[in-house]
C-alpha cells in the first residue's frame, strides 16, 4: 500500500493542480481543458483514429531507435575502446549531435521525399548520436583490470571479448537504448511534420490548426505514457540481464 501510494501520489497531485489552475480564474478556462474533458475526448478518439495513430508513431520510433542503436553500438565501442579514434572522431560526433533534428527536415525531404523513410531517418539521426555518446562514455570507463586478469588466467582475445567485454558492455547498451528512446519520442512530433497523415505528432499538429486543445492534451499524454511504458520495460529487462552488477558492487 505504501509503495502504491508513493507511485500514485504525484499523479494525483498533478490532476489536482490541473483542476486548481482551471477553476482558479488566473487563466482563461478555455485555454486549459479539465482532466475529465480530456478523458472524454480520449474515449472519442479511442473509438476513431487514436489506435492507428499510436501504432504508427510507435512503429516509427521502434524502427528508428532499432536502426540507430544497431549502428551506434559498434561506433560507440570503437570510440570508447580506441582513444586515438575517439580523439579523431569525437568532435564530429558532438557537432552533429548538437544539430536539432527539426533543422534537418528540409534536407531530409529533398533527399528522402515525404514518405515513411524520411520520418524514420529523422528518428534514426536522433537515436544514433545519443546512443553513440552513451556507448563510448560507458566503454571508456570500463576498467582495464578485467582484461588484464583474463589475460593472466590464459584467456584468448576471442574469449576476452565474448566473456569479459560483451558482458561489461550490456549495461551501456541498455542505457543507450533507454536514452535513444527518450530522444526519439521527444523528436517524434518533429519527424511527423513531414507530411504525416497519421501518428500522434500528426494528431497534435492537426488539432493545433483547429484550436482543439483537448485533442492536443490527449496526444501529449499518449506520447508520455507510451514512452514511460517502454522505459519501465527496459528497466525491468536491465534488472534481469545485469543482476550480476549488484553482486560486484
Amino acid at each position: 500500500m505504501r509503495r502504491a501510494t508513493l507511485i500514485l501520489a504525484p499523479w494525483a497531485a498533478i490532476v489536482a493542480l490541473w483542476y486548481a489552475i482551471h477553476y482558479s480564474g488566473l487563466v482563461n478556462p478555455a485555454l486549459i481543458p479539465t482532466p475529465h474533458a480530456v478523458a472524454a475526448r480520449f474515449m472519442e478518439l479511442a473509438r476513431d483514429r487514436l489506435p492507428m495513430d499510436v501504432w504508427m508513431s510507435t512503429r516509427r520510433v521502434f524502427i528508428g531507435v532499432t536502426l540507430g542503436i544497431v549502428a551506434a553500438v559498434p561506433v560507440g565501442f570503437v570510440l570508447g575502446w580506441y582513444r586515438s579514434m575517439r580523439d579523431f572522431i569525437e568532435p564530429l560526433v558532438n557537432f552533429f549531435r548538437a544539430l536539432p533534428p527539426i533543422a534537418l527536415i528540409p534536407l531530409v525531404i529533398v533527399y528522402f521525399g515525404v514518405d515513411e523513410t524520411a520520418k524514420v531517418v529523422i528518428l534514426f539521426y536522433a537515436s544514433f548520436f545519443s546512443g553513440v555518446i552513451v556507448m563510448y562514455e560507458g566503454i571508456a570507463q570500463i576498467s582495464p583490470i578485467y582484461v588484464r586478469v583474463a589475460r593472466t588466467l590464459g584467456a584468448t582475445d576471442a574469449e576476452i571479448f565474448a566473456k569479459v567485454i560483451v558482458p561489461l558492455t550490456v549495461p551501456h547498451i541498455l542505457t543507450a537504448v533507454r536514452v535513444a528512446l527518450g530522444v526519439a519520442w521527444a523528436t517524434l512530433v518533429a519527424s511527423e511534420l513531414i507530411a504525416a497523415q497519421q501518428g500522434l505528432g500528426a494528431l497534435i499538429q492537426n488539432a493545433s490548426s483547429f484550436f482543439q486543445l483537448d485533442t492536443i492534451y490527449v496526444g501529449i499524454i499518449c506520447i508520455g505514457l507510451i514512452a514511460l511504458a517502454m522505459d519501465l520495460a527496459l528497466r525491468f529487462a536491465t534488472r534481469r540481464l545485469v543482476a550480476w552488477q549488484d553482486r560486484i558492487a
